[in-house]
Parts: structure tokens; C-alpha cells; sequence
């Protein structure tokens, strides 16, 4: 499988390199290199993205997102919630335990 037909194959199933190597269980770094034809996938790889291809789109877990940033920081009660935590330390802190379990939009890119 050469580096543009694993680009059209992302393209054809609406995914990042990160969904398509969480979905064949390898590291995004490896199909970048694929992409880039520094490494080319070896059988049982192109075997579990052709059978991808055969399922289409939906075969690509997509991690939830929410709503668009702008919206959620027009929301009111957005701003409620900040200024609780903001003049409660106690509630800061156990926020600051429940956000811990979370991972950073930021490292989503």
C-alpha cells in the first residue's frame, strides 16, 4: 500500500491519522511515517485497513465532542460555575481532583 493510497483511504473514511492507527491498534507516528513513505505498512496492517475501507466511515471510533468552544463560553451558567469555583478553594480543589481524570482539549490536536 503506497503513501497515497493510505492518505486517499483516510480521506475516504473522514479520519485523522490518529483515529485510523487507534482503529489498527498502532501509534499515530506510524502512519505518518507510512504517509510519508519512510516505513510501508507490513500485510496484517493493510489486511485491518482494508477491512476498514469495507465498513466505511463508521468503522472509525470517533471520540466525542463537545459543543463548539465559542458556544459554550456564551453560556451563562458557564460563568457561574467559574466564579463558584474561583471564591470556593474546597470546590476548586475537588475539581482540580475530578479534572485530573481528563484529558486536556489542548492534546487533542
Amino acid at each position: 500500500m503506497s503513501p497515497d493510497e493510505i492518505k486517499a483511504l483516510r480521506k475516504e473514511l473522514a479520519c485523522t491519522a490518529k483515529e485510523l492507527a487507534q482503529a489498527i491498534g498502532i501509534e499515530q507516528s506510524t502512519v505518518l511515517q507510512w504517509e510519508k513513505g519512510e516505513l510501508f505498512p507490513t500485510k496484517q496492517y493493510i489486511e485491518k485497513m482494508n477491512q476498514l475501507r469495507a465498513r466505511g466511515p463508521a468503522a472509525i471510533p470517533k471520540k466525542a465532542r463537545g459543543e463548539a468552544p465559542m458556544k459554550v463560553l456564551a453560556d451563562p451558567a458557564l460563568w457561574e460555575l467559574v466564579r463558584k469555583i474561583v471564591a470556593h478553594k474546597k470546590l476548586r480543589d475537588e475539581v482540580t481532583k475530578l479534572a485530573s481524570a481528563y484529558t486536556d482539549p489542548k492534546d487533542d490536536s
